[in-house]
C-alpha cells in the first residue's frame, strides 16, 4: 500500500516539473515512466479493494436476497404462529367442553344425591312420627285402661265399704294418681319422640343447606371462563346425616 503513495507522490512531481507547451495549460510528460508508475500503482493496490468493488457490484443482489430470506422467514414465522394459535383455540375449546360435561355430570349426581337424602329423611320421618303417634296412642289406651280399671274397683269398693269413708277417698286418689302417671308418660314419650324427630330435621336441613351450596358453587363454575377446578369432597354427605 505504501508504494501507491509513493507512485503517485512521483507522478505528481513529473507532472509538476513538466515542461509546458506554449500558449496552452497543458505539459509535456514522458510517457514510458508515467505508464510505468501507472502500473506500479496498479499492481501495488490490495486485492480487498478488488474484492470489495466486487461486494460493491453485487450489492443490489445481496440486499434483495437477503430481503427475500427475510419475507420469507417472517411469512413462516407467521404461518407458524397462526397454526400454533389455532391449536390452542382447538385444545382451550376441548378442554372447556370437558370441563362442561364434567359439570354437568357431578351437578346430576349432586341432585340425584340430594333428591335421594330427601326422600330417606321423609320415609325417616314418616315412620318416627307413626311408631311416636303409635305408642303415645298406646300409653293413653293404657292409661284410660288402667284409669277405667281404678274407677270401677274403686267404685266396688266404694260400694263395699261405703261406710268407710277413707278407703273410698284413697281408692280415688290412687285411681287418681294412676291416671296422672299415664298422663305424664304419655306426654314424656311425645315430648322425646318430637326431639328425636326435630334433632333428625336439623341434620337433614344441614346437609340440604350443604348440598344447595356445592351446587351454587358448580352452577357459578360454569358460568366462569376457566373456574376453579370442582371440589368434589364438598358435596359428600357427613357420617352424621345417615
Amino acid at each position: 500500500m505504501y508504494r501507491v503513495f509513493e507512485a503517485l507522490d512521483e507522478l505528481v512531481t513529473i507532472v509538476e516539473e513538466a515542461r509546458g507547451v506554449p500558449m496552452t495549460s497543458g505539459c509535456v510528460v514522458p510517457r514510458g515512466d508515467v505508464l510505468e508508475l501507472l502500473d506500479d500503482v496498479r499492481d501495488a493496490i490490495p486485492q480487498e479493494l478488488d474484492d470489495a468493488q466486487d461486494v460493491l457490484d453485487h450489492r443490489d443482489e445481496v440486499v434483495t436476497k437477503a430481503q427475500t430470506e427475510a419475507d420469507k422467514s417472517v411469512a413462516e414465522a407467521r404461518s407458524e404462529a397462526e397454526r400454533t394459535l389455532a391449536e390452542a383455540r382447538a385444545e382451550a375449546e376441548q378442554l372447556l367442553a370437558e370441563a362442561r360435561e364434567q359439570a354437568d355430570h357431578v351437578l346430576s349426581d349432586a341432585r340425584g344425591q340430594a333428591e335421594q337424602t330427601v326422600t330417606a329423611g321423609r320415609r325417616e320421618y314418616e315412620d318416627y312420627v307413626s311408631r311416636a303417634q303409635s305408642e303415645a296412642d298406646r300409653m293413653v289406651q293404657a292409661g284410660r285402661a288402667a284409669y277405667e280399671q281404678s274407677v270401677h274397683e274403686g267404685k266396688a269398693e266404694q260400694a263395699r265399704l261405703v261406710t268407710d269413708t277413707e278407703v273410698a277417698q284413697a281408692a280415688n286418689a290412687e285411681s287418681k294418681r294412676i291416671v296422672d302417671e299415664a298422663h305424664e308418660e304419655a306426654e314424656r314419650l311425645r315430648s322425646e319422640c318430637d326431639a328425636y324427630v326435630d334433632a333428625r330435621l336439623a341434620d337433614f336441613e344441614d346437609l340440604l343447606s350443604r348440598t344447595l351450596r356445592t351446587v351454587g358453587k358448580g352452577r357459578q363454575q360454569l358460568r366462569s371462563p376457566m373456574g376453579a377446578p370442582f371440589d368434589y369432597e364438598e358435596w359428600q354427605p357427613s357420617a352424621g346425616a345417615n
